[in-house]
């Protein structure tokens, strides 16, 4: 597995985002809250994280629900996985909803997302009359009527 350097600044009381175990793909990100949020059922809200971090060209970050808290609360990510662009400086900031029946509250300092560093490339477009035929071909959206 490689590394790599990613400059980073903590505007938080919380500790940096870090691999909970050795084969861990992502790191868990925190709420930096001043107060609790209150979420309705339904209703999201963009929590700041207070990250701010050079990603190098060639990587991206994704923004990845928790699966504990979408099972245990009913709370996940939207524009899920979300995409941080290696250029974007500004605080990391994750939209949450909430899809259970009930209230739910999020507090300065809990887990609310993962975080995971992935390399990216660049796609050179090239227009051709034709593309290769293949056994699924066009088939999509359920085609293969397997339950």
């Amino acid at each position: 597995m490689s590394t790599v350097r990613i400059p980073i600044i903590n505007k938080s009381d919380n500790q940096l985002p870090e691999y909970a175990t050795e084969g861990s793909a992502g790191m868990d990100l925190r709420a930096n809250l001043e107060t609790t949020i209150i979420l309705q059922p339904m209703e999201r809200f963009l929590v700041p994280t207070g990250i701010y971090m050079e990603l190098p060209g060639g990587y991206e970050a994704q923004i990845r629900p928790r699966s504990g808290l979408a099972l245990k609360q009913g709370i996940t990510c939207l524009n899920s996985p979300g995409t941080v662009d290696s250029d974007y400086r500004g605080e990391l900031k994750v939209i949450l909803i909430n899809l259970s029946g009930i209230v739910q509250e999020i507090h300065h300092g809990d887990r609310i997302a993962q975080i995971v560093i992935a390399k990216t490339e660049k796609a050179i477009w090239e227009s051709v009359e034709k593309i290769s035929v293949t056994s699924r071909n066009d088939g999509g959206f359920g085609h293969t009527g397997k339950k």
